[in-house]
């Protein structure tokens, strides 16, 4: 380990590392504005100069390598007014409309402009203005204020791995932009907006609505899809502002996906705030005492047979809790947290868990995807991905859908003949599994969400432990959820008891009149069309298809409106906290569910918060520790039925941007599906 000098204190890095990380290790500030941890080394704003002692000239510190001996000094005069110098021609064509610009207050050229720069500069020439890029519906891209400093480019090529983004020109000239003049497409897009560090690129759905000191901010969890990724929420009043993302290395390093950062517009749009009674086939507002007494009617000739229960894709662990509770005490063993009626077995948590971890992912040499489409249905885990494939030494492939995946993978086809092929080891492909150190098999709810899932589940249950996917220090066997509440739902126990229904036999259940109330909360993916005359009862917070079919609607809050525990596809246990308060009369669900439960005479033995998790906790402990991951058992997988070879593996998602209520109430998501999918010219930049 080299060992040097910066600023007359002595110090010993890590052998590759470049100076001004080690500046950052010896406490040296360094100013920057092209460099990022994340990204690689461009060393173009030449912000961070310093002095080397015996080299001719100033070094850029963020693309000199360390090196025994070094003497670096970072402030002296002499450096002082080579960043003056720097700043002042950053500043020759900006256009210094920090008052009009929605990067005021968190503006990084701003701040070292102030603490680096002069009080005065000498350019009097007009300065260079440039035309406006359409970037899309998320992103607007001001282009007369960008510094060249590249970090988009970078981001679009190396992390996103859709390099839509690029230099043209030369000197003054310079222009960032996308070649073609399309919008930007990658699911990822948002973060450019993070990563620049001027006010070129900001978010169209928040231009001129609010300044960064006027925001509260709150830390919670994105439940758009199942990674739980961080995010912070900023609110104003009782209004979401904006969503950004918070850093955390095992999960989703500092990105969040557009859906994650652009759908809170949605939480402002048909919101249900008051419940609604159907009276006269017509649903009309009622208190909550009319909306209890009506459910209570209906289930108190009931034997607990005639009464089931579906959770929904974004219900809270508290929630399932207090409503398994119910329904135990109503008598009732028809409950499901699983509408696409995969057949995971809540006993066996290995079996439904992402054992390997998304960060494991970066330790991976051999990976097959099975049935999934993680592009879509996990941009942040196909990021991961991208990552360790950029790093080498990996082989990828993909029995499934064909997509771009945004890295070199072997489509291997879409039948589940490959599959059985693979199991049996006369498949190439098996071969590279079996002789990798850590193999991986993902398998999506594409290849689970079927009538032969059970069979197909148990063919991957016998493949990873006949090629030594799953062994002693390794679990390489990992299911790839959509859905934010699923892994939660299944630890809690949120599944059909002894001689209960499945989801899919609870929707034939109602339609043939076997089960007459049908408790859905926030269960929207089910046919709802097909239920027969069942009396539905939704609590949920968007009037999406469950309330339009629902006979009583009872309004529960959101995720930013509520403080709720969920579980990630890794088995991670994690908390929103409430940002705003639920609107009108709306409540937190689990709230809902206890004071229904003394209306109809099954009191729930819990009145707050703090002791419905201890109940979770006496469920299952892996509730007990926050932001850790309880490892799992490893436990083959059995099946029943026959693997239809016929039918070809397809990804669970369709639309990347229409998965849950809030993203379909959503009007920037609606305007992404014109651009993106409808390839709407005026929005798209190809209208001339």
């Amino acid at each position: 380990m080299p060992k040097l000098t910066i600023d007359g204190k002595e110090i010993e890095v890590e052998a590759g590392m470049t100076v001004l990380q080690a500046c950052e290790q010896a406490g040296a500030e360094v100013p920057r504005f092209c460099y990022h941890e994340r990204l690689t080394i461009a060393g173009n704003c030449r912000m961070c100069l310093v002095e080397m002692e015996r080299a001719p000239k100033p070094v850029a510190s963020c693309a000199q390598p360390v090196g025994e001996g070094m003497v670096i000094r970072t402030n002296t005069d002499a450096v002082k007014k080579m960043r003056q110098s720097v700043m002042e021609f950053l500043l020759i064509n900006h256009p210094l409309d920090c008052p009009i610009c929605d990067q005021g207050g968190e503006c990084d050229l701003q701040d070292q402009a102030m603490a680096y720069g002069a009080d005065h500069g000498r350019y009097n020439e007009e300065k260079r203005a440039v035309e406006n890029k359409n970037f899309g519906p998320l992103i607007n891209g001001t282009m007369t204020r960008c510094i060249h400093c590249t970090r988009c480019i970078r981001f679009a090529t190396e992390i996103a791995g859709v390099p839509e983004l690029g230099a043209t020109g030369r000197g003054e000239h310079m222009e960032v932009g996308t070649y073609v003049g399309r919008a930007l497409s990658s699911e990822l897009s948002g973060n450019m907006i993070d990563l620049c560090p001027v006010g070129a690129l900001t978010s169209a759905p928040y231009a001129f609505t609010a300044r960064p000191w006027e925001l509260k901010k709150t830390e919670s969890i994105d439940v758009t899809d199942a990674v739980g990724s961080n995010i912070r929420i900023d609110a104003r009043g009782n209004e979401v502002m904006r969503v950004l993302p918070r850093l955390h290395e095992d999960v989703n390093e500092e990105w969040i996906s557009d859906k994650a950062r652009f759908s809170y517009d949605g939480l402002k749009r048909q919101r249900l705030d008051t419940p609604y009674v159907r009276k006269d086939g017509k649903l009309a507002p009622a208190t909550w005492d009319e909306a209890f007494a009506a459910i209570q009617i209906r289930v108190a000739a009931l034997g607990g047979d005639k009464i089931a229960a579906i959770a929904g894709d974004q219900a809270d662990v508290e929630a399932m809790c207090a409503l398994k509770d119910l329904m135990v005490n109503l008598g009732s063993p028809h409950i499901d947290c699983r509408q696409d009626g995969a057949p995971l077995d809540a006993a066996n948590r290995g079996g439904y868990l992402f054992n390997s971890t998304i960060a494991g992912i970066d330790e991976a040499d051999a990976v097959l995807i099975v049935g999934s489409n993680p592009r879509l249905e996990a941009p942040i885990i196909n990021a991961r991905l991208r990552k360790r494939y950029l790093k080498g030494g990996v082989k990828i492939a993909a029995v499934g859908p064909q997509a771009d995946l945004t890295y070199r993978h072997e489509h291997l086809g879409d039948g589940l003949g490959v599959l059985r092929d693979i199991a049996g080891g006369g498949h190439p492909f098996a071969d590279v599994l079996k002789g990798a150190a850590r193999p991986m098999v993902i398998v999506g709810q594409g290849a689970l969400a079927r009538a032969d899932g059970a069979a197909i589940l148990a063919l991957l249950s016998a493949l990873v432990e006949k090629l030594g996917v799953v062994k002693d220090g390794w679990n390489g066997f990992n299911v790839l959820h959509g859905a934010a509440a699923r892994v939660g739902g299944l630890d809690i126990g949120f599944v059909p008891a002894k001689g209960g229904l499945a989801a899919p036999a609870i929707a034939e259940a109602a339609k043939s009149g076997a089960i007459e109330v049908l408790y859905l909360l926030g269960a929207d993916e089910i046919d709802m069309s097909d239920l027969g005359d069942v009396f539905v009862v939704y609590q949920g917070h968007h009037g999406d298809v469950g309330a339009h079919r629902a006979d009583v609607i009872l309004p529960a809050a959101a995720y930013t409106e509520k403080n709720a525990t969920y579980v990630n596809t890794e088995g991670r246990v994690q908390r929103t906290l409430r940002a705003v308060f639920p609107p009108g009369e709306a409540r937190e669900d689990w709230a809902i569910v206890r004071a229904l439960s003394a209306v109809l005479g099954k009191p729930l033995p819990y009145d707050n918060l703090d002791q419905v998790r201890r109940r979770m906790t006496e469920v299952n402990p892996v509730f007990a520790t926050l932001d850790a991951i309880t490892p799992a058992k490893w436990l083959p997988l059995s099946g029943e039925g026959e693997v239809f070879s016929d039918h070809p593996l397809v990804s669970c998602v369709e639309n990347f941007y229409r998965t849950d209520p809030i993203s379909r109430a959503s009007i920037t998501m609606a305007k992404c599906i014109d651009t993106f999918l409808n390839e709407d010219e005026e929005r798209t930049g190809t209208h001339g």
